[in-house]
């Protein structure tokens, strides 16, 4: 800037010290600004569509459902402002919802009465549990939509435990024949993909090798194959009810915040054993393993936007503090710029709208 205080161009500056080339083809060649301006592409929506590198759809979402007991019964989740536990009727409803967003798929999760709970999980087995009458009542009625069930059995446990606790111990190889029961009571009712969450060692082994020996060729395991032991479970374990329950916490089974390289072990391991599928979860804290899970594997992948990241946003949204809509797709494609290839989220049906509306 010289003392008069206006601006000179960087071409001015450049010719001056005799640096301009003798021809604008040799200027241009040079490279830089102002040839290159990187604004230009951005100054209009239909160009910044275009040059879009990464986009979002509402085939990319997968809606998480908590089911209750009862009829015509809605139940608030107080962590999870916007979300409800629903009865199986009502769980219907939001499957013809999902339909016509163009929503692919949804996961169930129950919340089973207290007085169903004992130590072994019994409730998972249990062929008329909530999960098996809201896969059977959705496939019933909109069989167009994909139903993806949970396999651990801390919505069962008296103690909150994903697995047998055994003392003080959750004893790995046991759990596994109560995981592959599980599953295949879930296959049964109509489940399109079963999702081993308990991070057992081999369970995508044993699950696999039960399905082809029940006759289940088709169905599908989308492997919870990076699960962390994380601090933003703490709102599922509200709307499941397990929160109460769980005694101690879940360190010697789901994986250190700390460690990478073991993630991608762990992701090896279950696409060895079966997986057609693999998840990373938590969501945004862990985009990094997300985009090494891809790049390694070039396996379908699948990230969890938990509810912890999706309760901090919303209270951030009530209070004023964020533009809701716009956090929660910028956070969405995040997902998307890591390389997921589809996003578990609480937002899914206002995204959908978002996306339908801003076609």
């Amino acid at each position: 800037m010289p003392s008069s205080g206006k601006p000179v161009s960087i071409g001015a500056e450049r010719a001056k010290r005799g640096e301009i080339k003798d021809s604008p083809q040799d200027e241009i060649a040079d490279g830089g600004f102002p040839a290159t301006r990187m604004r230009r592409n951005r100054r209009t929506g239909w160009s910044r569509r275009l040059v879009a590198e990464n986009t979002l759809s509402s085939d990319d979402l997968i809606w998480p459902l908590f089911i209750v007991d009862g009829q015509n019964t809605r139940i608030a989740v107080d962590s999870m402002p916007g979300v409800d536990r629903l009865s199986v009727d009502l769980a219907v409803e939001a499957a013809k919802e999902a339909l016509e967003l163009n929503i692919p798929a949804m996961a169930v999760f129950p919340n089973t009465d207290p007085k169903l709970r004992d130590d072994a999980g019994s409730q998972a087995f249990n062929p008329d549990n909530l999960v098996c009458q809201a896969v059977r009542a959705i496939k019933s009625q909109v069989p167009e939509i994909g139903i993806i069930c949970d396999v651990a059995l801390d919505p069962y446990t008296s103690h909150g435990h994903d697995g047998l606790l055994i003392g003080d111990e959750i004893d790995n190889d046991r759990t596994l024949n109560a995981l592959v029961r599980q599953s295949l009571v879930q296959i049964e009712a109509g489940a399109d993909i079963i999702a081993p969450s308990d991070m057992m060692d081999g369970r995508v082994g044993v699950i696999r090798a039960a399905l082809e020996n029940a006759g289940h060729t088709n169905s599908q395991i989308m492997s919870y194959a990076a699960k962390y032991a994380s601090a933003f479970y703490g709102p599922f374990r509200d709307a499941t009810g397990s929160k109460a329950a769980l005694k101690g916490d879940k360190r010697t089974y789901q994986m250190d915040p700390s460690n990478a390289e073991e993630a991608l072990r762990e992701v090896e391991l279950d696409i060895t054993e079966g997986a057609d599928m693999v998840m990373v979860k938590p969501g945004l804290p862990y985009l990094d393993i997300v985009s090494r899970v891809k790049q390694t594997f070039a396996m379908p992948t699948f990230v969890y936007q938990v509810s912890g990241e999706y309760a901090m946003l919303m209270a951030a949204a009530e209070n004023g503090w964020l533009d809701g809509e716009k956090v929660m797709m910028e956070s969405l494609i995040a997902f998307k710029r890591a390389g997921a290839d589809g996003i578990l989220t609480y937002f899914a049906p206002q995204a959908a709208r978002h996306l339908a509306k801003a076609r």
